[in-house]
């Protein structure tokens, strides 16, 4: 497509909010995972290590 101008591009035809808003919600999810994602990881961590030392503790 042909743009004119710098704000018909942002505009999109009529449909910029619809694609520019995907594109910023796609951009914050990709965000947000991996440090979900991570902290997942860690939670799951420290609860085996909890389980570990109860575990050691519980054996005569």
């Amino acid at each position: 497509m042909n743009w004119e101008s710098p704000a018909a591009f942002f505009a999109m035809g009529g449909y910029g909010l619809y694609v520019w808003g995907s594109f910023g919600v796609c951009a914050v999810l990709m965000i947000v995972e991996p440090i979900l994602a991570s902290k997942r990881r860690n939670d799951i961590l420290r609860s085996l290590r909890r389980e570990r030392i109860a575990e050691n503790l519980e054996q005569p």
